[in-house]
């Protein structure tokens, strides 16, 4: 069990690329068996899942994609909604000819999870969320402040050649002292990649579809899958998103499993990645049957009655979640 910040250099795998819709699509593929498809958060990509993939690799079938406008796939001037993410997917599924999935969402990858099990439910046989967005209106103020109008000029100087060199001797003089953390890596690894103008624009864009100077703008505990397996995982020191709302979730999930790790940030699959892998396959392992007959054919026969439209409007199949009046649940934020 790997300590929280503790480092392990992990095998690498080449990132394989298929094109959907005109655009560049980079994703990891490994393994064989149940597929578990795995959805970074805002800024991130395929590559905050390293500590993971080839652990998951050896009894599933693991895929990690880079979302549009992120990592190595390409970045077009278009829909970074929840709605337009969950399309996307799906005709990514489609793609690799893949019909099921266990569906694994961290932070804005956790909403865009909601989303799809939610628009695409013929699809899904589990959800896992970690550090999840999407279950209440709390954010850090560092994120609240990015949305804000004039952003884009401070995000330009973030990722200057300057600012990216202050943060890596930053990073080296914290190795040196032994104060290096994985949380530290990865917020140099996002402003890295702020220095692309393309990158810097659809960070913004995939931002404030969710997010305004008040918190989170939309919520799915109305909408949540009551008859879909369900995992929360949570650091108990995350400053991005609050504990509180995955104990929210699991309140209204019954049947529900909540899993807090002491000490783990904002990223557990970083920080603790063999506490999230035992879990993960904890899970998976527990809830091996597929979901009922019942619902299945219920959510096929919904698909039927539109499959006319197999690329329909981005916010087709039940629309996106609602976007709700920020009440602070929760003063946790920094």
């Amino acid at each position: 069990m790997s300590a929280v910040g503790e480092t392990a250099t992990e095998p690498t795998t080449e990132l394989r690329v298929l094109t959907l819709h005109g655009n560049r699509v980079a994703y990891l593929d490994e393994g064989s068996g149940d597929v578990l498809l795995l959805i970074h958060g805002i800024g991130g990509s395929s590559d905050c899942w390293r500590g993971v993939v080839h652990k998951l690799a050896a009894r599933h079938r693991v895929i990690a994609v880079d979302l549009l406008g992120h990592g190595q796939s390409d970045k077009p001037r278009g829909d970074y909604s929840l709605g337009a993410f969950a399309v996307w997917l799906r005709d990514f599924l489609d793609a690799l000819n893949i019909r099921e999935v266990t569906v694994v969402g961290h932070s804005f990858g956790g909403g865009v999870a909601l989303q799809f099990a939610h628009q695409h439910k013929e699809y899904c046989r589990r959800l896992v969320l970690i550090s999840s967005g999407g279950l209440g209106p709390d954010l850090g103020r560092l994120l609240r402040m990015m949305s804000l109008p004039g952003a884009e000029l401070a995000l330009q100087l973030l990722g200057s050649r300057p600012a990216v060199k202050v943060g890596s001797a930053l990073r080296k003089r914290a190795l040196s002292s032994g104060r290096e953390t994985s949380r530290y890596s990865e917020t140099l690894k996002g402003q890295a990649a702020l220095s692309d103008r393309e990158a810097r624009a659809a960070f913004l864009r995939t931002l404030r579809s969710v997010v305004d100077h008040r918190g989170q703008a939309v919520c799915a505990l109305d909408r949540l899958r009551t008859d879909l397996p369900t995992l929360i995982i949570f650091g108990d020191q995350d400053r991005c998103i609050p504990v509180a709302h995955a104990h929210s979730a699991h309140s209204a999930l019954p049947g529900s499993l909540l899993r807090v790790i002491p000490g783990a940030g904002h990223q557990p699959q970083i920080e603790s990645p063999d506490v999230v892998v035992n879990l993960l396959d904890e899970f998976i392992e527990s809830h091996g049957g597929r979901v009922s007959d019942l619902v299945t054919r219920d959510a096929r026969s919904r698909v039927s009655r539109h499959s006319t439209g197999r690329h329909e409007a981005a916010s087709g199949g039940g629309g996106e979640f609602p976007r709700v009046n920020p009440v602070r649940l929760t003063n946790l934020v920094a």
